[in-house]
């Protein structure tokens, strides 16, 4: 088989959680019949003026040596074409230019990498979050998922419903997966509660007519994260899946909203993040209300 033109990039730093990332991406690869790319940032912080040429050489060839045999274990163990590269620069910046180059379907990564894990999420992990050119799957626990038989579909009012859904309906094709959808409601407001109940009618309706498996729930509550969070651990699931739904702040810079952010930092479920496509989105008729 020859390798294929599909890419999923891990950031690699030899952390347990990026190991542990690495291994969860394993059945994304299969399923979607990609190649993985490992990838290895020396930070700017490293590249000091006092560290002289041989010694910076020095410093890249131990990396490759380490980062190649990596890949060819992991090549062995799950049966895929395994690239490397190695970049230098900023983190979040380099991983970003990779996917980009490369055409990633996807990036994995551990949350905890070379910034450590906070409270909040680690800034590197929530720039590529925030600012990749492909989906972001975040591994912040320490467990093992070996499928992905529960998928968590939090919905809301915003435009990009269409996107999300179209990507779980894909998702939950290569995993054989079913999709549990949830709204939080957080006010009594008639119009907006009737709004939220047709629109959850129309995705299990849409959803299901993909002969996939689907649940709907509504829940009360005052935080939205949290309940999604809650929600999703009672379903046992294996990945929640989120836009990013990024706005403008006062310096123009697009950030990450504060319930996608919560969610991220508040559960060990991996989580995937999907930035809104800039292109108007058409192709869902059924959602338009």
């Amino acid at each position: 088989m020859p390798p294929s033109k599909n890419h999923i990039l891990v950031p690699i730093d030899f952390s347990e959680q990026s190991m542990i990332a690495l291994g969860q991406s394993y059945n994304l690869a299969r399923l979607s019949k990609a190649d993985l790319t490992l990838i290895y940032v020396i930070e700017e912080s490293f590249q000091l003026p006092f560290f002289s040429k041989n010694e910076d050489k020095s410093l890249e060839k131990k990396i490759q040596k380490e980062l190649t045999k990596l890949a060819e274990e992991t090549s062995q163990k799950a049966g895929l074409f395994v690239h490397t590269l190695i970049a230098k620069g900023k983190v979040y910046e380099e991983i970003q230019k990779a996917a980009k180059k490369l055409k990633c379907s996807f990036i994995v990564m551990g949350t905890n990498g070379s910034v450590g894990l906070k409270k909040f999420i680690g800034s590197n992990a929530l720039r590529v979050v925030r600012e990749a050119p492909c989906p972001v799957i975040t591994i912040k626990g320490k467990k093992h998922r070996p499928g992905c038989k529960h998928i968590v579909l939090p919905l809301d009012l915003s435009k990009e419903t269409k996107e999300k859904v179209r990507n779980a309906i894909e998702f939950a094709r290569m995993f054989g997966s079913i999709v549990h959808l949830v709204s939080v409601l957080t006010t009594d407001d008639e119009f907006i509660v009737k709004k939220l109940k047709r629109q959850m009618n129309q995705v299990f309706e849409h959803i299901k007519n993909h002969d996939i498996v689907c649940t709907s729930e509504f829940i009360q509550g005052d935080d939205v994260s949290e309940e999604v969070v809650n929600f999703a651990k009672k379903m046992k699931a294996d990945l929640i899946m989120i836009m990013t739904q990024q706005e403008m702040n006062w310096t123009d810079i697009m950030f990450i909203s504060s319930s996608a952010q919560e969610i991220i930092n508040g559960t060990d479920i991996p989580v995937l993040s999907i930035r809104p496509s800039k292109k108007k989105d058409t192709t869902l008729s059924v959602f338009e209300y």
